[in-house]
């Protein structure tokens, strides 16, 4: 008996210690976010003052007339937007990776394996080479965010007729991709220079030349995805176990999933749409995060989403000072440090995470 409440007792210890470290990293990654962020407002062509920033900060808070307007211009209309932007769609990237990934029981989904980034690079070389525009005056943000949801709409479909695995539709995905990539390129070897560059550029994907009023739309369809994933987060943990041991635990996989991947893609193309292509980060920051604090998604999800939020942000900085005074998409930066990483990871730990 005595046995059995210390086993008990040992067991309600650790799961405090975990529960605390999950937490902890979770704090220290959103800390992270802000601490990068002022210091990012600093650093461009033109240095600006950490009490600079906060003085602009406060004035666009406080809706007060700025002692300075040109540092006020530079702070608030150019260096806040791209970076909330990159905030914003690292966070809403990283949760859809860390959702695929458990939904799916993949370490390799995410938006652009499942189809939805070359979807949505499709949408807007027809736009930009072609000057096909599915809505008027939209241009290519339309396209992108239209074209993005294809693929999950051809994964639907086979899953209601076909009734289809998870790795068939991660294969579907990635034979979408090709398609996409395929055509993509088609266009371009058509394209004059002017609209080629304006391609290449959409394609590696970059955070600058947004404003903030779309960063305010990203940001809402992110917290409403967010939110509806979280909420599922244990539903999530269920599905890990496999689709037979979840049914059996009254979970509807079937639904759940196709409700989930829908949710997951309408970021996804959101993000897409505005950024262009911006790989890896719904790749590595799931797969980082959860090699440290564990595979329970009722943290995983909150914790991947600061950490590539994080992770998004310092690519960005990077782009911005590693060519001055030439600013690198970031795209180029994500791709960069997250490929040797991922492989990395793959090789040190990926058989143990995902056992």
């Amino acid at each position: 008996m005595s046995n059995g409440l210390e086993q008990r007792s040992d067991f309600q210890k650790e799961y405090r210690r975990l529960s605390a470290k999950r937490l902890g990293f979770i704090i220290i990654c959103s800390v992270a976010c802000l601490i990068l962020s002022i210091y990012a407002a600093t650093i461009g062509s033109y240095p600006i003052s950490l009490g600079e920033v906060f003085n602009s900060i406060l004035d666009a808070i406080l809706g007060r007339e700025p002692s300075d307007t040109g540092i006020y211009h530079i702070v608030i209309n150019l260096r806040m937007p791209a970076i909330l932007t990159a905030l914003i769609c690292g966070f809403g990237l990283a949760i859809c990776g860390v959702c695929m990934q458990s939904m799916l029981k993949n370490p390799l989904a995410d938006p652009y394996t499942m189809g939805i980034s070359s979807g949505a690079g499709f949408g807007a070389a027809l736009a930009m080479i072609l000057g096909i525009e599915l809505i008027g005056g939209a241009g290519t943000v339309a396209n992108a965010f239209i074209f993005s949801l294809l693929p999950a709409l051809v994964i639907l479909f086979l899953s209601k007729f076909r009734n289809a695995t998870p790795t068939m539709m991660i294969l579907c995905g990635i034979a979408l991709m090709y398609l996409f990539n395929a055509a993509t390129q088609l266009f371009m070897l058509i394209a004059d220079p002017e609209d080629l560059s304006s391609v290449y550029k959409w394609m590696i994907g970059s955070v600058d030349g947004t404003d903030l009023g779309e960063a305010a739309v990203v940001l809402v369809v992110a917290i409403i995805g967010t939110v509806y994933v979280q909420y599922m987060s244990n539903q999530l943990n269920l599905m890990g176990l496999g689709d037979e041991s979840a049914k059996t635990l009254g979970v509807d996989v079937e639904r759940k999933r196709l409700i989930l991947l829908m949710v997951v893609t309408l970021v996804a193309a959101t993000i897409v749409s505005f950024t262009g292509i911006i790989g890896f980060i719904g790749l590595v920051a799931p797969h980082m995060v959860r090699g440290i604090i564990g595979t329970d998604n009722r943290y995983l999800i909150p914790a991947s989403g600061f950490f590539g939020a994080f992770l998004l942000l310092l690519s960005h900085l990077v782009a911005m000072t590693i060519a001055q005074p030439t600013i690198l998409p970031v795209g180029v930066i994500t791709s960069c440090i997250g490929g040797p990483l991922f492989l990395f990871l793959i090789l040190r730990n990926s058989k143990e995470v995902w056992s």
